[in-house]
């Protein structure tokens, strides 16, 4: 196996391993995004922990789907393949910080919370605001940065390589520009968070992020101009 179908396989569960992590833990922090009267309730503070864990590795998966990447990427152009990881790094460090918003609510529930806590009305109002910024850096993380980089910045890598089918590659052309004009329109109020009409915008890029995971595990990548240096040589016989 050449070096460049063990990194496409590599990168491939990486990409991967970004919607195992990121779907559950949504759903994880549910009980504690959909009540506002969370930090003065009875908890299920194991699941935010397991959903803030999930996070983490989340984080460390967008990290490394974008490093593994970014030797072969280079060689296309190394100044717009350090921007995707750039892109990527900026985006797990903002998940990271959503996610300690969240378990801060979980730490004032033990400490100052919970059933029958004086100030309650005090308390909810931290908790909502400490919610309230979870949301922000989901739409300025994942929405705004996965847009721009993995959208249009790899899909542009991809295209212009032709690592992977040109026609794949336009998922992210075209799907990158409409996630972040979804999040413009979140940010000037003109669609709801996580409305029918940002999952629309946002369905190109979803549909691009993971065809290009399982196509690299399946696949690899596609013979390019780029790759020419990494076939092994073939063993000589006397």
């Amino acid at each position: 196996m050449s070096s460049s179908r063990k990194t496409a396989r590599i990168a491939g569960f990486w990409w991967v391993a970004t919607f195992v992590f990121s779907i559950p833990a949504v759903l994880l922090y549910r009980p504690l995004l959909k009540h506002a009267d969370y930090i003065i309730g009875g908890g299920s503070d194991k699941r935010i922990y397991f959903g803030a864990l999930l996070e983490v590795l989340l984080a460390i998966a967008g990290i490394a789907s974008a490093v593994v990447l970014f030797p072969i990427l280079k060689r296309q152009n190394e100044s717009i393949a350090l921007g995707y990881v750039a892109c990527r790094v900026l985006e797990s460090t903002v998940i990271v910080v959503g996610l300690v918003s969240l378990l801060s609510v979980v730490t004032l529930r033990q400490d100052v919370g919970g059933a029958g806590a004086a100030n309650s009305g005090s308390l909810v109002i931290a908790g909502r605001s400490l919610v309230a910024f979870h949301d922000w850096t989901f739409l300025l993380g994942p929405q705004f940065c996965a847009g721009f980089g993995n959208g249009v910045l790899l899909g542009y890598l991809m295209y212009k390589s032709g690592l992977v089918p040109r026609r794949m590659a336009l998922l992210g052309l075209i799907g990158g520009p409409l996630a972040f004009l979804g999040g413009i329109l979140v940010l000037f109020d003109a669609i709801e968070p996580g409305s029918g009409p940002l999952f629309l915008l946002t369905a190109l890029e979803i549909a691009w992020e993971a065809s290009l995971g399982i196509y690299l595990i399946v696949k690899g990548f596609k013979p390019s101009p780029i790759l020419s240096g990494d076939a092994r040589p073939a063993l000589q016989t006397a």
